[in-house]
């Protein structure tokens, strides 16, 4: 099995839908060129959802325009969609760029019923079912589909979420032709012991497919920091034999759906301290990791910006 492993950026889409304040769309390209230059394998740089429930990312359009500018050789850029309509959109703005910016589409279910409601106005089997369309277009593109699946350990509605269950969703989204499955710590729940059964669950879904059609690995672990646990699950799962992470620059973001009771949604783990916990267990990513820290810094530079420019509004 390879020692290398992959790394995926989450901060421009994750990890700015869940912040008060507005970022300015030409310092959200900057974040996402910076990322790229860092090596980081792949940037989700945003999200094709409607601006009335994410207005934080209402300038999905104008920032795949200006990025489509200078897309940086070798980098893999993707986006969020959450239906046929999203797609479209997606396509569109592809399209405009000559068809090479957008490399994959992500959408996106869960493993709670209560929580997919919250987060889509849909059950789960009525999520997967707006995918269809979403794959057959990705196809005709050439383009890679990720499907996350949210609160996979735990849900702050339903409590503690069963890897059958976690299982049966993942059978559900390679079924219609979904490449890649996102595992989605939401609320930073797992630990060790919780994410042991949970990747044997999927190892077993996947019978044998360790990779896609496009040479990626099949089975991605989206954590997130809330306890301080995240990187002992890195280790674990790395054991385990998962070679692909979602981090996000600064640690930042969220998904606004995972916010109760007032308080904030708790935020991804850092892709500074992913990459040193891969590293640091003998594994290798392509990440350099002194370019990887300036972005980093400019992204928490922005966010502190947006913030206290909304506190004095």
């Amino acid at each position: 099995m390879s020692d290398l492993v992959r790394i995926t950026d989450v901060a421009p889409r994750d990890g700015l839908q869940n912040e008060p304040g507005v970022i300015a769309t030409a310092d959200k390209a900057a974040l996402v060129r910076l990322l790229a230059a860092s090596g980081v394998d792949e940037v989700e740089i945003t999200s094709l959802v409607s601006p009335k429930w994410v207005p934080q990312l209402g300038d999905a359009e104008a920032l795949l325009d200006l990025l489509a500018k200078a897309k940086p050789e070798g980098a893999c850029y993707s986006v969020l969609v959450p239906n046929e309509k999203g797609m479209a959109r997606a396509m569109a703005a592809d399209e405009r760029a000559g068809g090479s910016l957008i490399d994959k589409v992500a959408v996106f279910t869960a493993a709670s019923e209560t929580f997919s409601e919250k987060n889509t106005n849909a059950s789960v089997a009525e999520t997967i079912e707006r995918f269809g369309p979403v794959v057959e277009s990705a196809r005709r593109h050439n383009k890679q589909v990720r499907g996350y699946i949210s609160c996979v350990v735990r849900c702050p509605y339903e409590g503690d979420i069963e890897p059958r269950r976690v299982g049966e969703v993942a059978r559900m989204l390679l079924d219609i032709g979904v490449d890649e499955i996102d595992l989605g710590d939401t609320i930073g729940a797992a630990t060790p012991e919780t994410i042991e059964p949970l990747l044997f669950e999927l190892i077993e879904v996947l019978d044998g497919r360790p990779t896609n059609t496009f040479g990626n690995p099949t089975l991605t672990l989206h954590l997130h920091d809330t306890f301080g646990r995240a990187a002992d699950c890195v280790r674990e799962a790395l054991a385990l034999g998962v070679r692909s992470f979602d981090g996000s620059a600064g640690g930042l973001g969220g998904c606004p759906f995972a916010s109760v009771d007032g308080e904030r949604a708790p935020a991804n783990i850092s892709t500074s301290l992913l990459v040193r916990t891969i590293e640091d267990a003998g594994y290798r990513t392509n990440v350099n990791r002194a370019k990887l820290a300036h972005a980093g810094a400019f992204a928490e530079r922005i966010v502190m910006a947006a913030r206290l420019s909304e506190g004095s509004a």
